[in-house]
């Protein structure tokens, strides 16, 4: 990545190297943005077939970041049995329930699985008591259903269980006893207690142990309208997965928090805070469905994103949240200054060039790559954005080698190309005051003074002078906004190689300003065309001259 509101060097030098990394030593590298690409540069990818970057505004660790994104979930129509083993498989101690678009509508918790088993109520009739379906049922026994009602439906129902172990003359009066809708009987090869429950009209009899009824059994309870279910299962385990079968709906809890995929770690944290669940669900903000989730043990120590540097070598140029990334790498053609620190040792290139795009291609170059015209092109448009064509202080020999190489590689003529690049599109004619200065704008902290100095190129000035004073008016707003000291415009033009300056600064420090002035608060800089080798150290000089205290407020 490059820096913020990027130039056609940070952006093409971010595209090459990243597609030199991926043939060298980080297959996965890939080329991002932290601002929007100026017209000129969106006319190289244009020119060169080429895709913009992906804009990242944020690196900081978001809730999509930190959630796991491969999800064991629940549906309500699932068992207990079935949710408790996805539970133990896992090791979790909580599922997200699902409906069948994917979408979010519950939490369960182990323990809303125990109480859901395990009855609270242990007298009378209740402790016998269990809310399932027939469906649910035979899926746990393993089951198959030997007869049912042609009316039968499959929604829950509140049974009452009875092991059929007695005597027949026993279980006669203790069927009697109860409303036979309500009874599930479970029994063993023992017909005559089948023909019982059968002949009272129970609701369900499960026979266990594989014992299929006799025919006289099954024609009499189509006609009481019985079901039965026949299972393999033995009487004792048969009557602890029914209990099981019981449908999870009874115990999601629909008492939960959600987060969205873009929410920052460091607001997580804050909200997860005094909250009674123990899995957190991330989700589309639009759709409701699941994308992830996270645990609080998932905040301690997220993955921080792997960061290459180009084109500037300081954290307050860099993407928002850069602070907080693995820095890997910095490539840049700057001074070194700024706060920039990395916890190991990173491999840093800074090279006394013109542009960033020629450390890049010399890195194709000193591993006997060549790079494809595609990459070829942008690297050239690094250079002769950066460069002027060549023309201003910063070039070297090496910008001008390596720009002769890649000109044969792409099959671009310089000076066409250079014509046709400035000539892409005018800031100033295409964009609104704050654009025109966002477009290529830096913040630098000197002397106790902190500057923004934003540079534009334009072929001639006759699109300056008419916007003159709103781009005056949007200097001093971005002081205001931004708790500047100084603002300032260059405005380049390549077919002369000067520069206009606007300036919105202190009266101590206009009152050093010696180029010519053409007008209140803009000067003429005769020659002068590198913001980083002609404007900067000027005006740095002259704020050392003035010795502000940085503690002053």
């Amino acid at each position: 990545m490059g820096h913020k509101n990027p130039d056609t060097d940070a952006i093409c030098s971010a595209i090459a190297y990243a597609d030199f990394l991926r043939q060298t030593r980080i297959p996965e590298a890939e080329a991002a943005c932290c601002g929007t690409p100026n017209s000129r540069t969106e006319w190289v990818l244009k020119k060169a077939g080429l895709g913009r970057p992906r804009l990242i505004s944020d690196v900081r660790p978001r809730a999509l970041d930190v959630c796991r994104t491969e999800v064991v979930t629940a549906h309500l129509s699932d068992t207990i049995f079935g949710a408790y083993h996805r539970m133990a498989d896992g090791g979790f101690r909580s599922l997200p329930v699902i409906d069948d678009d994917g979408c979010i509508v519950g939490l369960l918790s182990l323990l809303d699985l125990l109480q859901l088993l395990i009855p609270t109520a242990i007298e009378g009739e209740a402790v016998r008591a269990v809310k399932t379906n027939i469906d649910s049922m035979t899926r746990v026994l393993d089951a198959e259903i030997v007869c049912a009602p042609e009316d039968e439906d499959d929604d829950d129902h509140e049974y009452l269980m009875m092991v059929a172990g007695s005597s027949e003359p026993v279980m006669e009066d203790r069927i009697g006893a109860f409303d036979a809708k309500q009874l599930l009987i479970i029994t063993g090869d023992r017909a005559g207690v089948q023909l019982l429950a059968v002949e009272a009209g129970v609701k369900c009899l499960v026979v266990t142990s594989g014992f299929r009824p006799a025919e006289a059994i099954l024609a009499a309870a189509r006609s009481k309208g019985v079901t039965i279910l026949v299972t393999p299962r033995d009487t004792a385990s048969t009557t602890q997965l029914i209990r099981g079968s019981r449908p999870i709906r009874h115990a999601v809890s629909e008492d939960f928090m959600t987060f969205d995929p873009d929410l920052p770690l460091h607001v997580l944290r804050d909200r997860v805070q005094g909250l009674n669940q123990t899995l957190f669900p991330v989700t589309d903000p639009g759709s409701g469905r699941l994308l992830g989730v996270f645990s609080r043990t998932d905040l301690v120590s997220p993955p921080k994103p792997r960061l290459v540097l180009v084109d500037h070598n300081e954290f307050s140029q860099a993407v928002t949240g850069a602070d907080e990334a693995e820095i890997i790498e910095v490539m840049d053609h700057h001074r070194l200054s700024g706060n920039l620190v990395t916890r190991e040792p990173i491999q840093f290139i800074n090279k006394t060039v013109g542009s960033t795009c020629t450390i890049v291609a010399r890195s194709y170059r000193s591993h006997g790559l060549e790079p494809s015209p595609a990459i070829a092109t942008c690297l050239c448009a690094g250079i002769v954005s950066d460069t002027l064509n060549l023309t201003s202080p910063t070039a070297t020999e090496e910008d001008r080698s390596i720009l002769g190489w890649l000109s044969g590689v792409a099959g671009i003529e310089v000076d066409k190309f250079t014509e046709e690049f400035f000539a892409a599109g005018s800031v100033l004619r295409s964009s609104e005051p704050e654009e025109v200065i966002g477009s290529d704008r830096k913040e630098y902290e000197e002397n106790g003074y902190r500057v923004s100095i934003s540079q534009i190129e334009e072929v001639g000035m006759t699109h300056f002078y008419p916007v003159r004073e709103a781009l005056q008016a949007e200097l001093q707003r971005l002081i205001d906004a931004n708790d500047l000291d100084i603002a300032c415009l260059m405005v380049t033009d390549v077919t002369r190689n000067d520069s206009l300056l606007l300036i919105e600064a202190p009266e101590e420090v206009l009152r050093k300003v010696q180029f010519p002035r053409k007008k209140e608060r803009l000067y003429k800089l005769d020659g002068i065309v590198s913001r980083k080798k002609q404007l900067f150290p000027w005006l740095s000089s002259l704020l050392g001259e003035l010795g502000r205290d940085p503690e002053r407020d």
